[in-house]
Protein backbone atom coordinates (compact mmCIF):
# COMPACT_ATOMS: atom_id res chain seq x y z
CA UNK A 1 0.00 0.00 0.00
CA UNK A 2 2.94 2.31 0.65
CA UNK A 3 4.23 1.99 -3.20
CA UNK A 4 0.37 2.28 -4.20
CA UNK A 5 -1.59 -0.95 -3.87
CA UNK A 6 -5.06 -0.87 -3.02
CA UNK A 7 -6.45 -2.26 0.20
CA UNK A 8 -7.87 -5.09 -1.46
CA UNK A 9 -4.32 -5.53 -3.75
CA UNK A 10 -2.47 -5.54 -0.35
CA UNK A 11 -4.04 -7.84 1.46
CA UNK A 12 -4.16 -10.51 -1.08
CA UNK A 13 -0.69 -10.01 -2.04
CA UNK A 14 0.44 -10.23 1.37
CA UNK A 15 -1.77 -13.47 2.15
CA UNK A 16 -0.27 -15.36 -0.69
CA UNK A 17 3.71 -14.44 0.23
CA UNK A 18 2.76 -15.05 3.97
CA UNK A 19 1.46 -18.29 3.11
CA UNK A 20 4.46 -19.28 0.82
CA UNK A 21 6.91 -17.90 3.96
CA UNK A 22 4.61 -20.10 5.90
CA UNK A 23 5.05 -23.47 4.46
CA UNK A 24 8.19 -23.32 4.02
CA UNK A 25 8.55 -22.03 0.67
CA UNK A 26 11.26 -18.79 0.87
CA UNK A 27 12.35 -18.10 -3.00
CA UNK A 28 8.55 -17.54 -4.05
CA UNK A 29 7.76 -16.03 -0.07
CA UNK A 30 9.35 -12.79 0.94
CA UNK A 31 12.64 -12.80 -0.80
CA UNK A 32 10.02 -13.21 -4.03
CA UNK A 33 7.88 -9.84 -2.26
CA UNK A 34 10.68 -7.67 -3.48
CA UNK A 35 10.14 -8.24 -7.32
CA UNK A 36 6.75 -7.56 -6.67
CA UNK A 37 7.56 -4.36 -4.27
CA UNK A 38 10.37 -3.36 -6.83
CA UNK A 39 7.17 -3.73 -10.24
CA UNK A 40 4.77 -1.72 -8.03
CA UNK A 41 7.00 0.93 -8.13
CA UNK A 42 8.08 0.56 -11.83
CA UNK A 43 4.56 0.60 -12.77
CA UNK A 44 4.71 -3.69 -14.17
CA UNK A 45 1.94 -4.00 -11.32
CA UNK A 46 -1.36 -1.71 -11.57
CA UNK A 47 -1.79 -1.15 -7.97
CA UNK A 48 -5.28 0.12 -8.07
CA UNK A 49 -6.21 -2.66 -10.77
CA UNK A 50 -9.73 -3.70 -10.48
CA UNK A 51 -10.12 -7.17 -11.90
CA UNK A 52 -13.52 -7.28 -14.33
CA UNK A 53 -15.12 -10.87 -13.35
CA UNK A 54 -17.64 -11.96 -16.24
CA UNK A 55 -20.12 -15.30 -15.92
CA UNK A 56 -20.40 -16.27 -19.81
CA UNK A 57 -21.62 -20.31 -18.94
CA UNK A 58 -22.67 -21.46 -14.82
CA UNK A 59 -19.51 -23.03 -13.98
CA UNK A 60 -16.96 -20.47 -16.15
CA UNK A 61 -15.75 -17.59 -14.45
CA UNK A 62 -13.44 -15.01 -16.36
CA UNK A 63 -10.92 -12.21 -15.34
CA UNK A 64 -9.21 -9.80 -16.60
CA UNK A 65 -6.42 -8.39 -13.83
CA UNK A 66 -6.08 -5.18 -15.83
CA UNK A 67 -2.21 -5.34 -14.86
CA UNK A 68 -2.85 -5.68 -11.44
CA UNK A 69 -1.78 -9.05 -9.51
CA UNK A 70 -3.07 -12.23 -9.98
CA UNK A 71 -4.44 -13.07 -6.69
CA UNK A 72 -7.25 -10.18 -6.57
CA UNK A 73 -9.40 -11.50 -9.23
CA UNK A 74 -9.27 -15.10 -7.82
CA UNK A 75 -9.93 -14.54 -4.58
CA UNK A 76 -13.18 -11.98 -5.75
CA UNK A 77 -13.72 -15.35 -7.45
CA UNK A 78 -13.58 -17.74 -5.25
CA UNK A 79 -16.76 -18.10 -3.21
CA UNK A 80 -18.49 -18.62 -6.90
CA UNK A 81 -15.82 -21.27 -7.84
CA UNK A 82 -16.66 -23.39 -5.46
CA UNK A 83 -20.56 -22.68 -4.83
CA UNK A 84 -20.37 -23.49 -8.67
CA UNK A 85 -18.13 -27.06 -8.38
CA UNK A 86 -20.78 -27.99 -6.00
CA UNK A 87 -23.94 -26.89 -8.01
CA UNK A 88 -22.23 -28.58 -11.51
CA UNK A 89 -19.36 -30.84 -10.44
CA UNK A 90 -17.26 -28.50 -11.32
CA UNK A 91 -15.86 -24.92 -11.99
CA UNK A 92 -13.22 -22.96 -14.22
CA UNK A 93 -11.31 -19.74 -13.54
CA UNK A 94 -9.71 -18.47 -16.37
CA UNK A 95 -7.63 -15.30 -15.88
CA UNK A 96 -5.36 -12.79 -18.11
CA UNK A 97 -3.58 -9.81 -18.13
CA UNK A 98 -1.60 -10.45 -14.85
CA UNK A 99 1.33 -10.21 -13.12
CA UNK A 100 3.26 -13.43 -12.56
CA UNK A 101 1.29 -15.31 -9.24
CA UNK A 102 4.37 -16.32 -7.59
CA UNK A 103 3.53 -19.84 -5.58
CA UNK A 104 1.22 -21.56 -7.78
CA UNK A 105 -0.04 -24.11 -5.19
CA UNK A 106 -1.39 -21.42 -3.33
CA UNK A 107 -4.52 -21.45 -5.61
CA UNK A 108 -5.28 -25.06 -5.83
CA UNK A 109 -4.25 -25.60 -1.98
CA UNK A 110 -7.15 -23.18 -0.98
CA UNK A 111 -9.62 -24.90 -2.90
CA UNK A 112 -8.62 -28.38 -1.98
CA UNK A 113 -9.55 -26.91 1.84
CA UNK A 114 -13.01 -26.49 0.48
CA UNK A 115 -12.82 -30.36 -0.45
CA UNK A 116 -12.26 -29.70 -4.09
CA UNK A 117 -9.78 -31.25 -6.31
CA UNK A 118 -8.09 -28.53 -8.48
CA UNK A 119 -5.32 -27.95 -11.27
CA UNK A 120 -4.11 -24.39 -12.00
CA UNK A 121 -1.45 -23.77 -14.59
CA UNK A 122 0.02 -20.30 -14.89
CA UNK A 123 2.42 -18.84 -17.28
CA UNK A 124 5.23 -15.72 -17.94
CA UNK A 125 7.64 -14.34 -19.44
CA UNK A 126 9.88 -16.76 -21.67
CA UNK A 127 12.62 -18.68 -19.82
CA UNK A 128 12.74 -22.64 -21.10
CA UNK A 129 14.47 -23.06 -24.16
CA UNK A 130 12.55 -26.84 -25.01
CA UNK A 131 15.29 -29.40 -26.45
CA UNK A 132 16.94 -28.90 -29.43
CA UNK A 133 16.17 -24.78 -29.09
CA UNK A 134 18.76 -22.32 -28.22
CA UNK A 135 16.39 -19.30 -27.08
CA UNK A 136 13.76 -19.08 -24.59
CA UNK A 137 10.37 -19.76 -25.85
CA UNK A 138 8.12 -20.92 -22.51
CA UNK A 139 8.26 -19.64 -18.83
CA UNK A 140 8.58 -21.99 -16.07
CA UNK A 141 5.18 -22.66 -16.75
CA UNK A 142 4.15 -24.23 -13.33
CA UNK A 143 1.44 -26.87 -12.90
CA UNK A 144 -0.67 -27.60 -9.26
CA UNK A 145 -2.55 -30.21 -8.02
CA UNK A 146 -4.43 -31.01 -5.05
CA UNK A 147 -6.88 -32.63 -3.28
CA UNK A 148 -8.32 -33.18 -0.46
CA UNK A 149 -7.90 -36.17 2.32
CA UNK A 150 -9.94 -36.74 5.48
CA UNK A 151 -8.59 -35.81 8.66
CA UNK A 152 -5.16 -35.08 6.74
CA UNK A 153 -3.78 -32.05 5.21
CA UNK A 154 -4.67 -32.32 1.61
CA UNK A 155 -2.13 -33.71 -1.16
CA UNK A 156 -0.35 -30.89 -2.73
CA UNK A 157 1.73 -30.67 -5.99
CA UNK A 158 3.44 -27.68 -7.13
CA UNK A 159 5.81 -27.96 -9.39
CA UNK A 160 7.40 -26.50 -12.70
CA UNK A 161 7.84 -27.01 -16.16
CA UNK A 162 11.29 -26.50 -15.68
CA UNK A 163 14.50 -28.24 -14.32
CA UNK A 164 14.55 -26.02 -11.62
CA UNK A 165 12.14 -22.72 -10.89
CA UNK A 166 13.72 -19.17 -11.98
CA UNK A 167 14.41 -17.96 -8.24
CA UNK A 168 16.77 -20.83 -7.88
CA UNK A 169 18.99 -20.04 -10.62
CA UNK A 170 19.21 -16.28 -9.76
CA UNK A 171 19.89 -17.00 -6.21
CA UNK A 172 22.74 -18.61 -6.79
CA UNK A 173 24.13 -16.28 -9.15
CA UNK A 174 23.62 -13.75 -6.86
CA UNK A 175 25.61 -15.73 -4.34
CA UNK A 176 27.98 -16.74 -6.70
CA UNK A 177 27.47 -20.60 -6.63
CA UNK A 178 27.35 -23.11 -9.62
CA UNK A 179 24.18 -24.51 -10.76
CA UNK A 180 23.57 -28.43 -11.20
CA UNK A 181 24.27 -29.96 -14.99
CA UNK A 182 20.93 -30.21 -16.82
CA UNK A 183 19.83 -27.18 -15.32
CA UNK A 184 20.16 -24.08 -17.77
CA UNK A 185 21.93 -23.45 -20.98
CA UNK A 186 24.15 -19.91 -21.99
CA UNK A 187 23.51 -17.29 -24.28
CA UNK A 188 24.88 -19.52 -27.28
CA UNK A 189 22.77 -22.17 -26.01
CA UNK A 190 25.72 -24.23 -24.82
CA UNK A 191 25.00 -26.58 -21.14
CA UNK A 192 26.65 -24.61 -18.46
CA UNK A 193 27.10 -24.95 -14.63
CA UNK A 194 27.53 -20.90 -14.28
CA UNK A 195 24.33 -19.46 -13.14
CA UNK A 196 25.52 -15.76 -14.51
CA UNK A 197 25.56 -17.57 -17.77
CA UNK A 198 22.21 -18.94 -17.32
CA UNK A 199 20.46 -15.92 -16.50
CA UNK A 200 21.75 -14.65 -20.06
CA UNK A 201 20.41 -17.78 -21.39
CA UNK A 202 17.72 -20.25 -20.68
CA UNK A 203 16.21 -22.80 -18.55
CA UNK A 204 16.10 -26.28 -19.57
CA UNK A 205 12.61 -28.51 -19.34
CA UNK A 206 12.98 -31.60 -17.11
CA UNK A 207 12.98 -34.66 -18.77
CA UNK A 208 13.92 -32.75 -22.02
CA UNK A 209 10.83 -33.09 -24.57
CA UNK A 210 8.16 -34.48 -21.97
CA UNK A 211 8.84 -32.10 -19.98
CA UNK A 212 8.59 -29.30 -22.65
CA UNK A 213 5.67 -30.69 -23.71
CA UNK A 214 4.07 -30.01 -20.31
CA UNK A 215 5.20 -26.49 -20.37
CA UNK A 216 3.09 -26.42 -23.89
CA UNK A 217 -0.23 -27.61 -22.27
CA UNK A 218 0.33 -25.36 -19.47
CA UNK A 219 1.15 -22.16 -21.82
CA UNK A 220 -2.19 -23.45 -24.27
CA UNK A 221 -4.17 -23.38 -20.93
CA UNK A 222 -3.39 -20.55 -19.15
CA UNK A 223 -2.46 -18.30 -21.92
CA UNK A 224 -4.56 -19.94 -24.77
CA UNK A 225 -7.59 -20.15 -23.42
CA UNK A 226 -7.76 -16.90 -21.59
CA UNK A 227 -6.35 -15.03 -24.16
CA UNK A 228 -2.79 -14.02 -21.95
CA UNK A 229 0.20 -13.03 -23.47
CA UNK A 230 1.98 -16.24 -24.78
CA UNK A 231 5.14 -16.67 -23.08
CA UNK A 232 7.13 -15.22 -26.59
CA UNK A 233 5.08 -12.17 -26.23
CA UNK A 234 5.14 -11.65 -22.18
CA UNK A 235 7.23 -8.49 -21.25
CA UNK A 236 9.89 -9.46 -18.23
CA UNK A 237 8.60 -9.65 -14.63
CA UNK A 238 11.64 -7.73 -13.53
CA UNK A 239 12.49 -5.09 -15.58
CA UNK A 240 10.64 -2.07 -17.79
CA UNK A 241 7.49 -0.84 -17.16
CA UNK A 242 5.07 -3.23 -18.66
CA UNK A 243 3.13 -6.27 -17.14
CA UNK A 244 3.72 -9.52 -18.44
CA UNK A 245 0.24 -10.17 -18.74
CA UNK A 246 0.20 -13.44 -17.75
CA UNK A 247 -2.11 -15.95 -17.79
CA UNK A 248 -4.30 -18.31 -14.95
CA UNK A 249 -6.65 -21.76 -15.17
CA UNK A 250 -8.07 -23.34 -12.57
CA UNK A 251 -10.09 -26.34 -12.29
CA UNK A 252 -12.14 -27.23 -9.72
CA UNK A 253 -13.70 -30.70 -9.20
CA UNK A 254 -16.42 -31.59 -6.42
CA UNK A 255 -15.22 -35.01 -5.92
CA UNK A 256 -18.15 -35.88 -2.98
CA UNK A 257 -20.33 -35.60 -6.58
CA UNK A 258 -18.81 -38.53 -7.90
CA UNK A 259 -17.68 -40.61 -4.92
CA UNK A 260 -18.73 -39.70 -1.48
CA UNK A 261 -16.01 -41.78 -0.07
CA UNK A 262 -13.18 -39.88 -1.86
CA UNK A 263 -11.70 -38.12 0.73
CA UNK A 264 -11.36 -41.16 2.96
CA UNK A 265 -10.35 -43.37 0.26
CA UNK A 266 -7.76 -40.80 -0.59
CA UNK A 267 -6.49 -40.53 2.99
CA UNK A 268 -5.61 -44.29 3.48
CA UNK A 269 -4.44 -44.72 0.24
CA UNK A 270 -1.99 -41.46 1.01
CA UNK A 271 -0.67 -43.75 4.37
CA UNK A 272 -0.45 -46.36 2.21
CA UNK A 273 1.82 -45.18 0.09
CA UNK A 274 4.28 -43.09 2.91
CA UNK A 275 4.37 -45.80 5.27
CA UNK A 276 4.26 -48.92 3.86
CA UNK A 277 5.95 -48.29 0.45
CA UNK A 278 8.15 -45.14 1.74
CA UNK A 279 6.80 -42.66 -0.61
CA UNK A 280 6.93 -39.25 -0.91
CA UNK A 281 3.59 -37.54 -0.65
CA UNK A 282 3.80 -34.01 -1.94
CA UNK A 283 1.93 -31.68 0.78
CA UNK A 284 2.95 -33.44 4.09
CA UNK A 285 6.36 -30.85 4.13
CA UNK A 286 4.16 -27.84 3.67
CA UNK A 287 1.84 -28.69 6.08
CA UNK A 288 4.16 -29.54 8.81
CA UNK A 289 6.11 -26.21 7.84
CA UNK A 290 3.05 -24.57 7.98
CA UNK A 291 1.89 -25.50 11.75
CA UNK A 292 5.16 -24.56 12.76
CA UNK A 293 4.79 -21.01 11.16
CA UNK A 294 1.17 -20.77 13.43
CA UNK A 295 3.23 -21.95 16.36
CA UNK A 296 6.23 -19.58 15.81
CA UNK A 297 5.83 -17.56 13.36
CA UNK A 298 8.01 -16.93 10.52
CA UNK A 299 11.90 -15.93 10.60
CA UNK A 300 13.57 -13.61 7.79
CA UNK A 301 17.03 -12.65 7.60
CA UNK A 302 17.80 -9.44 8.62
CA UNK A 303 19.25 -8.90 5.18
CA UNK A 304 16.43 -9.85 3.36
CA UNK A 305 14.12 -7.93 6.11
CA UNK A 306 16.75 -4.64 4.98
CA UNK A 307 15.88 -4.99 1.41
CA UNK A 308 12.49 -5.08 1.65
CA UNK A 309 12.45 -1.66 4.10
CA UNK A 310 14.99 -0.20 1.40
CA UNK A 311 12.58 -0.79 -1.34
CA UNK A 312 9.74 0.27 0.33
CA UNK A 313 11.44 3.66 1.48
CA UNK A 314 10.58 5.78 3.80
CA UNK A 315 6.92 5.15 4.40
CA UNK A 316 7.42 2.31 6.32
CA UNK A 317 11.35 3.00 7.94
CA UNK A 318 9.30 4.28 11.09
CA UNK A 319 7.93 1.43 12.22
CA UNK A 320 10.67 -0.95 10.99
CA UNK A 321 11.20 -2.23 13.96
CA UNK A 322 7.60 -3.77 14.53
CA UNK A 323 8.06 -5.55 11.36
CA UNK A 324 11.03 -7.93 12.84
Amino acid sequence: MALGASHENGHALADSIVAAEAAGQPSVGFAHLIDYLEALAAGRIDGKAEPALTRPAPAIILSDAGGGIAHTGFDRGFADIVSAARSFGLALFVQKNAFTCGALGFFAGRLAQQGMVAIAATNGPALIAPQGATKPVYCTNPLAFAAPCADAPPLLIDQSSSATAFVNIRSAAAAGKPIPKGWAIDAQGRPTTDAKAAMKGALLAFGGTRGANIALMVEVLAAGLSGANWSLDAPPFDAGSESPGTGLFVLAIDPKLIDPRFEERLAVQSSRLAVDYGVHVPGMAKAKALRCAARDGVFLPKALHRRIVDVLGAPLRSVQNHLI
